[in-house]
């Protein structure tokens, strides 16, 4: 596992477009690989000339606690040196400074997929967002000079990178967060796929948090230290969690969880009420029109 790290962040960590592509590549398929049960569980596909052809079929979350090669892979995330989400971030960092004329946004988007996986298999990496530098970069992202294809990816992988996570939560509205992500909203140049997307993460901001991490079963932490504090809901259970004991709470200011009313009034300073009401139905260009008169 370690070497196949260390071949794609040689890759990733070089200054030449087509090897950060051959790096994002080599994640890509070391991640799949995890994601995927071995060939001795295949099921069939049917190709358009009416063939049958065996792939293998994606695992379980419940089958994870099992397969060595995820247990090795999370193990090995625990660490700065072979984090992937970290790697991916400072990848992504230098396609943006370098990319300004849109040379690299397919290698932005990509980097953006790859990095929603890795925090869903290492929910405990969400942390790098709670630093003000990797956020910054994904507000950066959702500026309108980026294409909307870059700015769907990024608004995904925010909603991933705050879920269950009151603490980057909190840096994101710190840094007027809910400013960027309402003003590309109201912007005229917005496309409506871009629009729908900013409509999901406004509503899943306004869910209520969820500030409990359950622990990890007594007799993985012998084996895993690194263990012992994973994301809530169903990955927690791969490792046989008990629950949302009081033990696995995480508290104090960095994660103080706010109420849904007081999230409310935070988006209100920036959206009215109505408009976000109206954009649950197929986006209606008069009213857009009508909101946008109003609001200038």
């Amino acid at each position: 596992m370690e070497s196949l790290l260390s071949l794609a962040f040689d890759n990733l960590s070089s200054f030449d477009g087509g090897k950060i592509k051959k790096g994002l590549k080599q994640v890509e398929g070391l991640l799949a690989q995890i994601c995927l049960s071995g060939p001795s569980s295949p099921r069939k596909h049917t190709t358009d000339h009416g063939r049958d052809r065996e792939q293998p079929s994606r695992k379980v979350l419940a089958d994870l606690s099992g397969d060595p090669a995820f247990r090795e892979f999370f193990k090995l995330q625990e660490g700065f040196e072979w984090n992937v989400a970290q790697r991916l971030l400072t990848t992504l960092d230098w396609l943006v400074v370098r990319g300004g004329d849109g040379q690299y946004d397919l290698l932005i988007v990509n980097a953006l997929d790859l990095i929603q996986g890795a925090l869903l298999l290492h929910p405990a990496s969400k942390a790098l967002f709670s630093r003000s530098v990797h956020m910054n970069l994904l507000l950066d992202l959702l500026e309108p000079i980026n294409c909307p294809a870059i700015q769907s990816a990024t608004i995904i992988t925010l909603v991933v990178a705050l879920l269950d996570m009151p603490q980057n939560t909190r840096v994101f509205e710190q840094l007027d967060g809910l400013l960027t992500v309402t003003s590309l909203f109201k912007s005229r140049e917005t496309g409506r796929e871009v629009k729908f997307r900013l409509t999901e993460f406004l509503y899943f901001y306004l869910t209520p948090e969820t500030p409990s991490i359950p622990r990890a079963d007594a007799r993985l932490s012998a084996a895993a230290p690194g263990l012992l504090q994973r994301s809530p809901s169903k990955l927690a259970k791969v490792f046989g969690a008990s629950g949302g004991s009081a033990e696995g709470r995480q508290e104090g200011e960095d994660g103080a969880t706010l109420s849904v009313e007081e999230k409310k009034l935070y988006v209100d300073r920036y959206l009215p009420a109505r408009l976000l009401e109206l954009s649950v139905l197929p986006f209606d260009i008069e009213a857009e029109k009508d909101f946008e008169s109003d609001d200038m």
